[in-house]
């Protein structure tokens, strides 16, 4: 059974409506935001077990619960097609971030978390050579993963084409790119692919993209964190979007 781990990611969860089974407090465990999770749990008949930290810690798989496990269904299936039809249901432009086999959980879920605040509409990611969504990731994306569509697919060029078939513009972020993030034009519904930790962008996808972006480096450091270099390109995305609709 998925768990959920973290005061933020709990509290999400159950804002969200996601099926709680059961949830493990930590014994004389209280703030502000626990005491909001215990009203939400009764309020909703979920059954509360207090138990020691050490045995929290025993069976936690992030490290760091914060006092708090939950025991959950699965997070809402979503496919492509999804994420076309909100494009088509939008009246705006759509944002839709691809990665390309990222590996680091705390990377996957930061990427979330930032998606969501910046108000794209899906993140797609790899079920294979890509991790998948664990409480590491849910505790990194803060209990964002709960309000924003998160598309596994088994081809990333497949989606890739499919977004392109439905009149995204697909931007690779590479170091090789022809301009920087902060010249590119990014009006018109986009798709941004973030590429591994380490390898960046795979050849294939690279050459599907319909152009790439850069982020100006002034250090000696050839690229950045794949989270960071998503966040930077991701609210450039916004800046533009907020600028043309004021």
């Amino acid at each position: 059974m998925p768990r959920i781990e973290g005061r933020n990611a709990v509290y999400e969860a159950l804002r969200a409506g996601r099926k709680i089974h059961r949830i493990y407090i930590k014994e004389n465990s209280s703030s502000e935001i626990i005491d909001d999770i215990l009203e939400m749990a009764e309020k909703d008949n979920i059954p509360i077990t207090r138990i020691s930290n050490k045995k929290l810690s025993e069976t936690a798989r992030s490290h760091a619960h914060q006092g708090i496990i939950a025991e959950a269904d699965h997070l809402k299936e979503y496919n492509i097609n999804d994420i076309i039809n909100i494009k088509d249901e939008k009246p705006g432009d759509s944002l839709t971030i691809i990665l390309d086999e990222i590996k680091d959980p705390h990377n996957f879920g930061a990427i979330i978390r930032t998606a969501y605040a910046a108000g794209a509409d899906a993140v797609v990611y790899q079920d294979r050579r890509a991790v998948d969504i664990t409480p590491v990731v849910l505790k990194a994306a803060a209990g964002a993963a709960e309000h924003i569509p998160l598309v596994k697919v088994s081809n990333i060029n497949y989606a890739i084409k499919a977004l392109k078939d439905a009149h995204f513009w697909v931007v690779g972020a590479d170091a090789a790119g022809e301009q920087s993030h902060f010249e590119a034009d990014f009006s018109g519904s986009t798709a941004l692919v973030i590429g591994s930790e380490g390898s960046g962008l795979r050849r294939l996808v690279r050459e599907n993209c319909d152009f790439l972006v850069k982020i100006p480096m002034k250090g000696e450091l050839g690229s950045l964190n794949a989270s960071v270099a998503a966040a930077v390109i991701i609210y450039e995305i916004f800046r533009q979007e907020e600028k043309d609709n004021s």
